[in-house]
């Protein structure tokens, strides 16, 4: 909020955006500056893109808005846009609980990625309602659009104030709970490499002992057991046979498998 000159101010406040990046690694909603500039007869909007919260005023699908109420005009804006930030975090918390599904199926990065791109959007958000909320309360101490007086602005004033508050809880709640997720699932999959390479190392084991009785007579010595026996071979065979089952049943018993 700025004054321009003795009758002139502006108010800046931030509005969700859809970002139309094309780099996966980007936010999926970022915020841009909305300016406001308050005139002794106007009310300029300033905006580096199209605007949806704009284009509701600009299209006569806004109700209850009237050209001629200024200060209802200013505070209308005010409260669409902090709408407009309630909408863009249902649909961000929609899409967080599609990709959480999905996880349960795979472990792919692309579903990871998606979780990233939703944790820069929220970090957007926090930033900006953190922005707007500070605005809307000196905008209330300093009365600039000269309200007290004016009970049905008033109470629409405080409306929209308790709105934004809302919509920044909201978005510290979802971040909270989008890094609990991402936490729990990096515990499980270490969790699983971790059960993966310990069955590794048991197969490794059950194969090695059977793998060592044979090797031992692969080795060119002499006076090894049974070796001048017709049923060395089988033997061998047999005793490898019975290791590696014993260490099935060892490992089995004690739950390792």
């Amino acid at each position: 909020m700025r004054d321009l000159g003795m009758k002139e101010k502006m108010i800046l406040i931030n509005t969700p955006f859809l970002n139309d990046s094309e780099n996966e690694s980007e936010a999926i909603f970022i915020t841009v500056p909305l300016g406001i500039i308050l005139t002794k007869e106007h009310i300029v909007t300033i905006s580096s893109k199209e605007n949806p919260v704009l284009e509701k005023f600009l299209n006569g699908t806004r109700k209850n808005f009237n050209p001629r109420d200024r200060k209802l005009f200013v505070l209308q804006l005010l409260e669409d846009n902090v709408f407009r930030f309630l909408e863009c975090l249902n649909k961000l918390n929609l899409r967080r609980n599609l990709i959480e599904q999905e996880l349960y199926h795979s472990s792919r990065n692309s579903e990871l990625q998606q979780l990233l791109r939703i944790e820069k959007s929220l970090v957007y958000f926090v930033t900006a309602l953190s922005t707007n909320e500070l605005l809307k309360m000196k905008m209330k101490r300093t009365d600039l659009l000269k309200i007290r007086d004016l009970e049905y602005h008033t109470d629409l004033f405080e409306d929209l104030i308790i709105d934004n508050s809302q919509a920044l809880e909201m978005s510290n709640v979802y971040t909270n709970i989008l890094s609990g997720t991402m936490e729990a699932y990096a515990s499980i999959v270490s969790n699983n490499l971790n059960v993966f390479i310990q069955r590794l190392t048991i197969i490794t084991i059950i194969l090695m002992v059977p793998t060592l009785v044979a090797s031992f007579y692969g080795m060119n010595l002499k006076h090894l057991p049974f070796d001048d026996s017709q049923w060395a071979f089988p033997s061998i065979i047999l005793v490898s046979i019975l290791l590696g089952m014993f260490l099935i049943w060892f490992f089995g018993r004690n739950r390792k498998l």
